[in-house]
């Protein structure tokens, strides 16, 4: 169990503890311009006797560098901690081509990738990845990417909407209104709330779609108001545009209607201070080893990581974990990756789906004032 790991490694106990700017969706690059560079056939990379080669595909320049540094200093902090020597990580960047930047990887030998980051660079990197028979799991938290080769690591709407739908649930919620987004965000937390809705035996009186921006989700939100009908609202939204939509649909001190949010509202501070959230509940995954894990980072690299940087370390403890009946030079082992009984990370428990897409622990939170409090608190394992 990756806990024998934890605990053996005494420096990752201390020196760490605990999604995406908070959870937070990372806004998409343009598509891939296709660089007319010949493919590598031959490494660059001394031979490896005794080292597992994996690389590690993330924006290095562009406007998503910030985010794909901090995810190549996670992956090297959790080498450093848990004194692994069995690996050789080595990062290539995808801002300058993600097609071009998996067949460097995949000439370089290397048998799994981590990464991309992108949804939309899930494509050209997989048409150079597949015929080589090399894996990837993914930064993104987009879940139509997933296949059989393809494991989606990042934090998704959908986990944060069914645990707070189903929460609310247990709270006596019947009927439910919802205010989404137009977009593929909007189109995948909407399914999530209508079968979480259904699952629980609830109803959806009342839905409105908006552009995502000020002015269209208040008068989204005005005209759910009017309509009425509903005790239970979610708004699947970031904590800026739900603080708008909540002042146009709920009166201040009002107890009706419950507002539910999703992991867009985790990390964000203002959440605590907004009167029209007070009372509003949202799910995500725990922060409670967060804080340390920021901490060490801090004191290797010199500045704050964001908050995605975790899934760079817990991709790295992941591949450990499956590392210890790894041949070298053999493909990686994919059926270990369906572990029912999953893995542990900074982000707590998680473990992934036969479709390739990841099941995270998430606690529940309420907003108070000026304070964001656990009401229900994820599970510690997914063994009961």
């Amino acid at each position: 169990m990756l806990e024998g790991l934890v605990n053996r490694r005494k420096a990752l106990a201390l020196g760490m503890t605990a999604l995406l700017g908070a959870c937070q969706v990372v806004p998409k690059a343009p598509p891939p311009v296709t660089v007319p560079t010949p493919t590598p056939t031959v490494s660059t990379l001394p031979s490896d006797d005794t080292r597992h080669r994996v690389a590690l595909l993330v924006p290095l320049s562009g406007s998503n560098a910030s985010v794909g540094e901090a995810l190549a200093n996670a992956t090297t902090m959790a080498l450093l901690d848990t004194n692994a020597s069995n690996l050789r990580i080595t990062t290539y960047d995808t801002a300058t081509g993600a097609g071009s930047a998996a067949a460097r990887a995949v000439a370089d030998g290397n048998k799994l990738i981590l990464g991309p980051l992108l949804a939309d660079n899930v494509p050209a990197v997989l048409a150079r990845a597949r015929p080589a028979g090399v894996p990837l799991i993914s930064f993104s938290n987009d879940s139509s990417v997933a296949a059989k080769d393809v494991f989606v690591m990042g934090v998704s709407p959908d986990q944060s909407i069914t645990r707070t739908v189903n929460y609310a649930s247990s709270l006596g919620s019947k009927h439910f209104a919802l205010l989404v987004p137009d977009g593929a965000y909007g189109e995948r937390a909407a399914y999530a709330f209508d079968y979480a809705v259904k699952g629980n035996g609830g109803t959806i009186v009342a839905s409105k779609n908006y552009q995502r921006k000020a002015g269209s989700i208040v008068i989204a939100a005005q005209q759910l108001r009017a309509q009425g009908g509903f005790d239970t609202l979610m708004i699947a939204d970031s904590a800026r545009l739900s603080m708008l939509a909540a002042g146009a649909v709920k009166p201040v001190g009002a107890t009706s209607p419950l507002l539910l949010g999703t992991e867009l509202w985790s990390g964000e501070e203002s959440v605590a201070h907004s009167a029209a959230l007070r009372g509003a509940l949202f799910s995500s995954i725990s922060d409670a080893r967060f804080k340390r894990f920021s901490d060490s980072y801090k004191a290797r690299f010199g500045t704050a990581p964001h908050r995605i940087a975790t899934l760079g370390y817990d991709s790295v403890l992941l591949v450990l974990r499956i590392a210890r009946d790894w041949q070298l030079r053999s493909p990686f082992p994919t059926e270990r990756m369906r572990d029912p009984g999953g893995f542990l990370g900074i982000d707590g428990p998680f473990r992934f789906r036969k479709d390739g897409v990841v099941e995270r622990a998430m606690e529940v939170r309420r907003v108070g004032k000026d304070t964001v409090e656990i009401v229900s608190p994820a599970p510690a394992s997914f063994n009961g």
